[in-house]
């Protein structure tokens, strides 16, 4: 790769990384799901800067290709975005259901209010 893609790669996420943190910022990304997409692109950006790094992390790891390696991290974060997003349905389920309850509740007690 040369070093004029290097320096273009690493602006644009320097530039999304900014824009992330100002939706973090402005209250429209809450931080504990932009976390993931924060450390994403710091690796990306480490990554970028020292191309030699995934090489030489590939060949630890047993992997032959480096690009294999990056499959594998990217498929691993897929994985983790999704358990992550699971969690989060799952309370907000929960936390619909109770209060669909309470609304429940609430009525019946506004109507024997009523008839008494």
């Amino acid at each position: 790769m040369t070093i004029k893609i290097q320096i273009i790669i690493a602006i644009l996420i320097i530039i999304a990384l900014g824009i992330i943190i100002n939706m973090i910022r402005k209250k429209r990304l809450e931080l504990r799901y932009a976390l993931a997409w924060l450390l994403v692109g710091g690796g990306i950006l480490i990554l970028d800067c020292f191309p030699g790094l995934i090489t030489w992390l590939a060949a630890r790891v047993g992997i032959a290709n480096p690009v294999n390696m990056l499959f594998f991290f990217g498929f691993c974060f897929s994985l983790a975005i999704i358990f992550i997003l699971t969690i989060a349905i799952s309370r907000m389920s929960i936390r619909i259901k109770q209060l669909a309850q309470r609304i429940g509740l609430d009525e019946k007690k506004k109507e024997d209010k009523k008839e008494n």
